[in-house]
């Protein structure tokens, strides 16, 4: 096993092993375009004739075809079962911002598993990519230059307080918990503001917020980690 990070200038497109459309994947690589494949996503870049850059993960998923097909100095074998793939890879990209495919739908067990390790890693400004939503780790403060009526949820992962300008239901005050209070189906009423008391809010919103959502991730401040 290897704790090493791999650095790439451009941003990352991510493939897990989960239900993805193919034409999802070809839409993120025009925003992301370094390809790292979870394991069995490798499986799905190999049948769409893409090469990754790394395939990362147990190996528990990724077929020998596929493995055969990638030259073995972009395998990354991680034995340890303590961590997803997802978490393996993520936790080992070093890029502007981490675009994840294959990771929201297609099992509950396997959504939460990865919403987890979002708010874990959110330094890694990753955002999980589904054919309706998209959904990242918040940061302690956010602009999203949103668009009247558009949906607005917050899931605590954590407990965790806000405050907020731009919602039609305000969150200042409120505190939130898994097990209590969340904060789903607000709306923008126009660019949004929010801040958090500390790391822990999942913002989901609709996958047409994809872009300004990248971009506002890219420019938010999170302690410990450099801009780029």
């Amino acid at each position: 096993m290897t704790d090493e990070i791999i650095p790439f200038d451009e941003p990352v497109t991510l493939l897990g092993g989960g239900a993805a459309e193919a034409s999802l994947l070809h839409d993120m690589l025009k925003l992301a375009p370094v390809l790292i494949a979870a394991d069995g996503g490798a499986n799905m870049a190999i049948a769409e004739a893409l090469m990754p850059e790394r395939v990362i993960g147990d190996f528990d998923s990724v077929t020998p075809e596929t493995l055969a097909a990638i030259p073995a100095g972009r395998h990354v074998r991680l034995a340890e079962q303590e961590t997803t793939d997802f978490e393996k890879c993520l936790s080992r990209i070093d890029a502007p911002f981490v675009l994840g495919v294959g990771f929201l739908g297609a099992r509950v067990d396997h959504t939460l598993a990865a919403w987890n390790v979002l708010v874990r890693h959110r330094g890694r400004r990753c955002i999980l990519v589904g054919p309706d939503d998209v959904a990242f780790a918040a940061p302690d403060r956010l602009v999203l230059p949103l668009q009247p009526g558009t949906r607005l949820s917050l899931f605590p992962m954590a407990p965790v307080r806000g405050e907020s300008r731009g919602l039609r239901w305000p969150i200042d005050g409120i505190a939130f918990a898994p097990g209590g209070r969340i904060g789903t189906s607000n709306e923008a009423t126009g660019p949004v503001g929010l801040s958090f008391s500390g790391p822990g809010m999942l913002v989901i919103l609709p996958r047409a917020c994809l872009e300004p959502a990248i971009a506002s991730l890219r420019h938010a401040a999170i302690p410990g980690v450099r801009a780029r």
